[in-house]
């Protein structure tokens, strides 16, 4: 596995030198500052690529940017609405500039209007850690109540809308306030930030879009840019809905591995792929993430290796982003399959045998707490996070391991 680490760019808290001593090998970005629907210029590009480059005295970091991390596909794109044509272009211009630039991979995702949801960033563990949380009956709360989205009771059961309304009639306004907040934070770094307003308009927006109709919609993009990606040598990795299931009404297409599978066979070219990240996808019960990396790791582009433990087995319920080691996801039976895997392309010959992973979000601990970093992009508890995963591999690796 290529071991890369997620940076923000010149705002993020964690630095180009803190990535080094981390040992990373790569380096995973994006221009967060450029507006949705733009060219990604060569001049930006570049400019992104020399600041990786250097540490802080000037020194060279031999750090290069390895994947994008996103590519962002405009709402107008999903729904098919305004300059969505003209933003497609862009799509493929700025997928033109980075290979030209030596970038090669590019995740993205197809979410409508918000891009990862939680109801609590800084969620306190027993051994004072914060982590990321997701509690389904505050997003009740924040959606009936806060949000007030039209028919948004009749998507909960009776017992959450019962305790959705409890907790909500003994919040202040303060408590109000921080839980929307939290809901539509958006993607970490991302130009955009939402009101309640602006969340309340894009659901406007999505109206006629059925999961049928946002399907057909990803499969016309998937027509236009994954061909374009094949040809110059370009590796698209789709990253999955986050979480997992369906929230204000939305679409949600890109869930499970049947989902996967049938956007992969929209487009049957290597190039179309999948960003598998094990926390998003480990949000539902029904996930087999090691089986996945079995069945659909030919198309694996990209790897967020984090956990999360679920309070129970429904289909759409709460959980909060546990240690990697932890959770609910046999972290170490998924690296085994992540190595059969690259055995496979070593085997065959590929080029992209090395797949490149991230140590993706962990808890902020020591002296991550108060930094005031990205939610969920703490440097010591990804540190720790990118020490645990290097150490799996390392044991499966070895020569002495039964296997």
């Amino acid at each position: 596995m290529r071991q890369t680490w997620r940076w923000f760019g010149p705002e993020d808290r964690v630095s180009v030198d803190d990535m080094l001593q981390a040992g990373v090998q790569g380096v995973v970005t994006a221009l967060h500052h450029m507006p949705t629907g733009t060219v990604w210029s060569p001049d930006e590009i570049a400019r992104r690529q020399s600041l990786i480059a250097r540490m802080r005295d000037g020194a060279p970091s031999h750090l290069k940017w390895e994947v994008v991390e996103s590519l962002p596909v405009s709402e107008a794109i999903k729904t098919q609405t305004g300059d969505w044509r003209a933003h497609v272009e862009n799509w493929i211009t700025s997928m033109r500039n980075l290979k030209a630039a030596g970038i090669e991979v590019i995740c993205y995702n197809f979410m409508p209007v918000l891009d990862w949801t939680r109801t609590d960033l800084a969620w306190r563990r027993p051994t004072g850690a914060t982590c990321m949380r997701f509690d389904f009956t505050d997003f009740a709360a924040f959606d009936i109540h806060i949000l007030q989205r039209k028919g948004a009771a009749e998507d909960f059961p009776e017992d959450i809308r019962e305790e959705a309304a409890r907790r909500f009639a003994e919040m202040d306004d303060a408590q109000r306030e921080r839980l929307a907040g939290n809901v539509v934070f958006g993607l970490p770094g991302a130009a955009e930030r939402f009101s309640l307003d602006d969340v309340r308009a894009l659901l406007d927006s999505y109206a006629p879009v059925t999961d049928s109709v946002l399907r057909r919609n990803f499969h016309d993009f998937l027509e236009q840019v994954a061909p374009v990606a094949q040809e110059i040598g370009v590796r698209l990795c789709c990253h999955p809905d986050d979480p997992p299931f369906g929230l204000l009404g939305l679409p949600r297409i890109m869930s499970t591995e049947a989902d996967y599978a049938e956007r992969c066979a929209a487009v049957d070219l290597p190039a179309n792929g999948i960003t598998l990240c094990a926390g998003s996808l480990g949000a539902r019960p029904d996930n087999d993430l090691p089986g996945m990396m079995d069945r659909l790791g030919e198309r694996v582009h990209f790897l967020h290796l984090r956990n999360v433990r679920r309070d129970g087995d429904a289909l759409r319920g709460s959980f909060f982003e546990d240690e990697h080691l932890g959770g609910q996801t046999d972290m170490v039976a998924l690296v085994a399959a992540v190595l059969r895997e690259e055995k496979r392309r070593r085997d065959a010959g590929r080029a992209d045998a090395e797949i490149p992973m991230r140590p993706d979000h962990g808890q902020d601990i020591l002296d991550d707490i108060g930094r005031g970093g990205q939610p969920g992009y703490p440097a010591i508890g990804r540190l720790k996070g990118l020490a645990e995963l290097r150490g799996v591999e390392a044991g499966l690796r070895h020569a002495g391991a039964a296997g």
